[in-house]
């Protein structure tokens, strides 16, 4: 006598209900909707859950197929790509050790012990070796181990790192292991169903690593690797990441002699005199704003009391990154950050309603003691400025202000280039201050704000600052790799620590709300990430030089020093190149140095009182009267073009 199976019901991303007998994997439901997605399938969504497409549904279920192009089907690619990469190590080195092999933005790395430095040379070998292991099409199949089974067996393979993980990390009495052939790994997954979905895939570099980024444990080898869905996926990867050296910032910066770093003093930036024009002349345009905005510019010291950090709650949130240092038996903290300074120019006057919203601004030097393997040129330093500010207003101001803010920030991006950033609410992280009734009313503002102002965002919960919530703004830079800069964060517990307080219109005493903004952010930062979108081609606006004046012969030098008075004359930045190259060399060293403009002078321009005009993309655009062209870029340099 037969029984009948139990139908489960599965609801289906367009709203559809379809029933299935118990155990019906999400492979057999794609199969049920049709053949294209059931070929193109990698993964499921199971009420909300990543999972295999063998994960078999034991119950009513809303169900969604991931599909590779997708970011979900994506990260379980290059999830599977990881332990490709491990398979490919171990059958290469079989004493290898493993680590750890975690999906990263658009790829993977794995942690390994092969005993010895791995070189260049070792990459390729390792790429073939996977390429093999994708053509054997091996089945991956998901385990569920008790942990003392899973430590017998990684006993038996000699990898000691992972049994140390299990002692010291999973408390549970069962893991999860993916095994695909001889090869044999702990993790969560999910993963591609066999090795054979993985078909663009490549070896990018291999770099030292300690074993949990601890120093005191032994080095590793972290192998970088990336996969995508198709092999032009790939190709346009590859292209774009070719075309980020090209543009690394660390690179254009010794080209075009704008900075360098010393071992004097690690991850601080020195800025040679190309690069501080550009540098302040950031900082020019956000005094221009800050007149436009109604912001007050203010000084305040780089050395503070450490008690000043005990009631902020830095010492207890963020000592691990600051410097401190004793004298006359005081201790005393170098500022990682501006905010604890400026409540003390708040205080330092009995406040009323009428002179909220107050907004301070302030480029003071910053130091922040980031970690030696985090910092990485401007983009990471331990030494910087911020072009910083705090606006303390009362609570019905927060929408207005942050209006504001928004408006302010638009304005400087459309300048810069950057559209249609992405927005996110940062909510509180697990190491914060303040009542959960703060957090809450300080979150609720902030949303409300944006919705006010018609801005979509997304949530990012946990990311706020340990003193408040905060929106972060992320833009994409011409390589399309995003970039985090402005933040807008709202403060209800600074104001309390520091006892803030101003006279209400109804000569009541009432406690301001502090917002803590930043445009560009980091102005070194700012600095790299801005370099790299612009490739080194800085607007004429912002170039160190703009105009490059160029003699064909010492015999035209007189006029070409008069080209560059007539120029200088009106502010622009002019580099004479008087010297004994010939012409086409100095055209070469001006277009090497990215300079906007070259304005050639030789007989025939000193005759007519012109200039032979190129520009750095290359060309001669032919002679130009000189006093239209010092017009023409003249207009340029005050258009900030």
């Amino acid at each position: 006598m037969s029984t009948a199976a139990t139908l489960i019901r599965v609801r289906l991303p367009d709203g559809s209900t379809r029933e299935y007998p118990e155990g019906t994997t999400v492979q057999g439901v794609a199969d049920s909707i049709g053949k294209r997605l059931a070929k193109a399938a990698i993964a499921g969504k199971v009420d909300g859950r990543l999972v295999d497409l063998s994960h078999a549904l034991r119950g009513d279920a809303s169900v969604e197929i991931v599909t590779e192009e997708r970011p979900e089907g994506l990260e379980v690619l290059r999830h599977s790509g990881a332990h490709l990469m491990a398979q490919a190590v171990r059958r290469l080195y079989p004493g290898a050790k493993l680590g750890v092999g975690p999906v990263i933005e658009d790829g993977f790395y794995y942690d390994v012990d092969v005993g010895r430095t791995l070189s260049p040379d070792d990459l390729p070998k390792i790429e073939a070796e996977m390429k093999k292991i994708a053509e054997e099409a091996i089945p991956v199949r998901r385990r569920e181990l008790s942990k003392d089974e899973a430590i017998r067996i990684m006993q038996g393979r000699g990898e000691a790192l992972k049994i140390e993980m299990m002692n010291q990390d999973i408390p549970d009495p069962t893991v999860s292991c993916y095994e695909q052939g001889e090869f044999i790994d702990l993790c969560r997954g999910p993963h591609v169903p066999d090795t054979g979905r993985l078909t663009a895939f490549k070896v990018l570099k291999a770099t030292g690593a300690y074993w949990r980024g601890d120093q005191s444990k032994q080095m590793l080898q972290r192998l970088y690797g990336t996969a995508w869905a198709t092999r032009k996926d790939l190709e346009t990867y590859l292209f774009r990441m070719e075309e980020a050296k090209k543009r690394d910032h660390r690179r254009l910066g010794q080209e075009l002699d704008l900075f360098s770093f010393q071992p004097v003093a690690p991850g601080a930036p020195f800025f040679h005199p190309k690069g501080a024009i550009v540098y302040n002349l950031l900082i020019g345009l956000m005094r221009e704003l800050y007149q436009k905005y109604g912001y007050q510019e203010v000084v305040t010291p780089q050395i503070f009391d450490v008690s000043l950090w005990h009631t902020s709650g830095h010492y207890a949130n963020y000592k691990d990154k600051m410097y401190f240092t004793l004298s006359d038996e005081r201790e005393f903290a170098v500022k990682p950050m501006n905010c604890p300074g400026h409540t003390f120019i708040y205080a330092h006057s009995k406040r009323s309603y009428r002179e909220l919203p107050l907004r301070l601004a302030d480029f003071g030097r910053l130091h922040r003691l980031e970690q030696s393997g985090e910092i990485a040129g401007l983009t990471r330093v331990r030494s910087f400025s911020q072009d910083d500010a705090h606006i303390f207003c009362a609570p019905e101001q927060i929408e207005s202000e942050i209006t504001g803010v928004v408006k302010m920030l638009t304005e400087v991006y459309t300048i810069f280039g950057f559209s249609s950033p992405r927005v996110c609410l940062c909510t509180r992280p697990e190491k914060s201050i303040g009542s959960e009734e703060m957090w809450q009313k300080a979150e609720a503002a902030l949303a409300a704000a944006l919705q006010a102002n018609g801005i979509a965002y997304a949530v990012a919960k946990g990311d706020g600052a340990f003193y408040g919530p905060k929106i972060d703004y992320q833009v994409r830079d011409a390589l399309n790799r995003e970039h985090q800069l402005a933040t807008i964060q709202l403060d209800f517990s600074l104001p309390e620590r520091f006892d803030l307080r101003y006279t209400s219109a109804a000569d009541r005493e009432e406690r301001p709300v502090m917002i803590h903004r930043a445009i560009l952010g980091s102005l070194e930062r700012f600095f790299g990430v801005y370099l790299e979108h612009c490739a080194g081609n800085f607007p004429v606006w912002l170039a160190p030089v703009q105009v490059a004046v160029l003699p064909i012969a010492d015999a035209f030098n007189g006029y070409a020093r008069e080209v560059a008075e007539a120029l200088a004359g009106k502010g622009l930045r002019v580099k004479l190149d008087d010297s004994n190259h010939r012409a086409s060399a100095k055209i070469a060293i001006a277009q090497q140095q990215k300079v906007p403009y070259m304005a050639v002078v030789g007989e025939r321009e000193q005759r007519d009182r012109t200039v032979s005009l190129r520009e750095r993309s290359g060309g001669d655009k032919g002679a130009i009267p000189l006093d239209d062209f010092v017009r023409r870029v003249t207009e340029e340099n005050g258009a900030r073009r």
